[in-house]
């Protein structure tokens, strides 16, 4: 537990976030991140192949 303290304490908290604007769409660098990593695990899932199918195939 005290590992994750002091891993906190590395990244500083109290100035504003950074913003990408586009047009109308205004988007935290944070909230961009988040949606590119479950985009990437959603595909991930998606191509990935289950385990057990190999196992499956073989006794057929």
């Amino acid at each position: 537990m005290a590992f994750l303290l002091s891993f906190a304490a590395l990244i500083p908290l109290d100035n504003l976030g950074h913003y990408i604007q586009w047009h109308f769409i205004e988007i935290s660098i944070a909230n961009l991140i988040v949606m590119i990593l479950m985009v990437v695990t959603f595909i991930v899932a998606l191509v990935a192949p289950f385990p057990g199918r190999s196992r499956r195939k073989e006794n057929r």
